[in-house]
C-alpha cells in the first residue's frame, strides 16, 4: 500500500513540524510515531525557542487529523491517523502497555530512546516491510543499527554535499589591468556563475594580483587603502574580501563560512563600527544562537540585555569587543613614550561606552516575533546551530535599510535538532547558486585560522578525523 515505512524520532518533528509532510510524499509513505515521540513533543509546547514553537505547530497539524482506526494487538495500540489537509498523510501511532525497557538508573532521554526503539523492532515485524528509522541524533542511530533496525538522517534536498567556488583565480594580461575595474566578468570569466562573488585576478608573468568582488555582474577592483582602514586589519586576502564586503553600499546580506579563530566574529564587529561612524546605520545587534550541547539538545536560550546577560550569554561578542578596544587603545598611544596596556577595569570601562556609543545590543529571538527591525547593521553568529525556520524568522523582521552579515561553522554543530545536512547556514550557502534580485548577496569561507597553532591544530586535527 506504502512505498516507504518511516518511523520517526522526536528530533525529526522538533526540526521542523512539516517534516512530516516532505517524508509522507503527499501520502505515498506511512508515518510511524511511538508514543514515546508524541511525549517528549508535548513536553515541549511551552516556551519560545524554535523547538517550542516545533512543537506547538505539530500539535496543530494533529489537530486535523481524524482517528480512523484503532487496533490492538498483544497489548500494543495502533492508532490510525488521516490527514487530509494542507497534504495528505496518514500517520499510525503506536503504544505498548508494557516494555521490556527498564528506567531504573538510566537517564530519561536513553530510557526513551530504548522504549522508541521497541515501537520500531516492532513494526519492523508487524507490517512485512523494511521500516526506516530516522533520527537526527546519532547514538539513537547506533542503538538502532545494533538491534538490526534499517536508519538514516534527514539529508535535505538536492546537491547536499557542495563545494561552490566563492573565490576564484584567474590570470590576466598586464594590458587588461587598465579595463578590469567596472568591466563585465563575462570579459574575463565566461564561466561566471552567481557564486562566484570574488576573484584573484594574476597578472601573467608578474607576481601582482589583483583582488576584486562582483557587483551587478560588474568587476569591482579592491581599494585595499579603504579596506585596511578600520580598527581591525585583514590579514589575508579572504579577510580583504570580507571586509570589502562588510563596507561595501552594494552586499546588504552576508554569508560567512569560516573556521574558529578566522576572525569571524571579530572583523564582522570591526565592519559594523565602520559603518556606524559613518553613519550608514544607527545600530549594531547581535544575534547569537546559544544552543549548548547538551544531553537531548536542551538549549539555553536566546536572552537579551546589555548588562550580566549580555556578558555571560554573548562571550564571542564581548571578546571581540574587548579586543577592539586595546586594539584602538594600542594604535593611538603606541608611538608615545611609557605606553602601558589597559588595565582590566579600564577596558570595561571602555566597551561599556563603546556599547553606548555604537548602540550595540543584543536580541532574543523570542521577542524577535511581530517586530521589524530598521537602520541596523545585524550580525547574526552560530548560524550552523540554527534550524531553517528560526533563521527565516530571524530574517523576516529585518527591513531593506538594514545590512545582515551571516556567520557559522559547519565543523561546530552543537544544536542537537540540526545536521550539517538541514541547517540554516548550509540551506544558504546552497542558496547562493541561484541569481535573485531580491537582495544583493555575498558568501566567503575563511579558512586561515589566526588565533593561533592550538586552534590550527585541533581544526586539522578533528575536521580530519570527522572527515573520515
Amino acid at each position: 500500500m506504502f512505498t516507504k515505512y518511516y518511523c520517526l524520532d522526536t528530533n525529526i518533528i522538533l526540526e521542523d513540524a512539516n517534516n512530516i509532510f516532505k517524508l509522507s510524499d503527499n501520502g505515498s509513505n506511512l508515518i510511524i510515531l511511538p508514543e514515546t515521540v508524541l511525549d517528549e513533543v508535548d513536553s515541549k509546547k511551552s516556551g519560545f525557542d524554535e523547538i517550542n514553537f516545533q512543537a506547538r505547530q505539530f500539535a496543530r497539524i494533529l489537530e486535523l487529523a481524524i482517528v480512523e482506526e484503532t487496533k490492538l494487538i498483544d497489548g500494543i495500540k495502533i492508532v490510525v491517523l488521516k490527514l487530509e489537509q494542507p497534504q495528505d498523510v496518514t500517520i499510525h501511532i503506536i503504544s505498548k502497555e508494557n516494555y521490556i525497557a527498564s528506567s531504573k538508573n538510566i537517564a530519561i532521554n536513553i530510557f526513551n530512546d530504548r522504549k522508541i526503539l521497541e515501537i520500531v523492532t516492532f513494526a519492523s515485524s508487524y507490517y512485512e516491510h523494511s521500516i526506516e528509522f530516522l533520527s537526527l541524533d546519532i547514538m539513537a542511530r547506533i542503538r538502532a543499527i545494533s538491534l538490526g533496525l534499517d536508519t538514516g538522517t534527514l539529508t535535505g534536498t538536492k546537491s547536499d554535499e557542495f563545494d561552490f567556488n566563492f573565490e576564484k583565480n584567474l590570470e590576466i594580461k598586464f594590458e587588461d589591468l587598465e579595463f578590469i575595474d567596472g568591466g563585465s566578468i563575462y570579459d574575463f570569466d565566461s564561466e561566471y556563475k552567481p557564486h562566484n562573488f570574488s576573484y584573484n585576478f594574476k597578472v601573467k608573468s608578474s607576481d601582482q594580483v589583483v583582488l576584486a568582488s562582483i557587483e551587478n555582474e560588474k568587476i569591482k577592483v579592491l581599494d585595499e587603502s579603504e579596506v585596511r582602514d578600520q580598527i581591525v586589519t585583514p590579514l589575508n586576502k579572504e579577510q580583504l574580501l570580507f571586509s570589502h564586503a562588510l563596507n561595501s553600499p552594494y552586499f546588504n546580506v552576508l554569508i560567512i563560512d569560516a573556521k574558529a579563530g578566522s576572525g569571524k566574529t571579530l572583523l564582522a564587529l570591526s565592519g559594523a563600527l565602520k559603518k556606524v561612524r559613518k553613519k550608514d546605520y544607527q545600530k549594531i545587534i547581535y544575534i547569537r544562537n546559544s544552543i549548548e550541547s547538551l544531553d537531548k539538545g536542551e538549549d539555553v536560550g536566546y536572552l537579551p540585555g546589555l548588562e550580566e546577560k549580555f556578558e555571560i550569554y554573548n562571550h564571542p561578542l564581548m571578546d571581540s569587543l574587548d579586543y577592539i578596544v586595546r586594539a584602538d587603545y594600542k594604535r593611538k598611544k603606541s608611538n608615545k613614550q611609557g605606553f602601558t596596556p589597559l588595565d582590566e577595569d579600564e577596558a570595561n570601562s571602555r566597551i561599556q561606552d563603546m556599547i553606548t556609543n555604537y548602540a550595540i545590543s543584543t536580541m532574543w529571538v523570542g521577542e524577535m516575533r511581530g517586530r521589524t527591525l530598521s537602520n541596523a547593521f545585524i550580525i547574526i553568529d552560530e548560524a550552523q546551530n540554527m534550524s531553517n525556520k528560526t533563521m527565516q524568522m530571524v530574517l523576516s523582521r529585518i527591513d531593506s535599510s538594514c545590512k545582515v552579515v551571516i556567520l557559522g561553522s559547519n565543523n561546530q554543530i552543537d544544536n542537537f535538532y540540526v545536521n550539517k545536512h538541514t541547517n540554516a547556514l548550509t540551506t544558504l550557502l546552497k542558496s547562493t547558486a541561484n541569481k535573485t534580485d531580491l537582495v544583493h548577496t555575498f558568501a566567503i569561507k575563511l579558512q586561515k585560522v589566526l588565533r593561533g597553532p592550538i586552534t590550527q591544530w585541533a581544526e586539522d586535527l578533528f575536521s580530519n578525523e570527522n572527515g573520515k
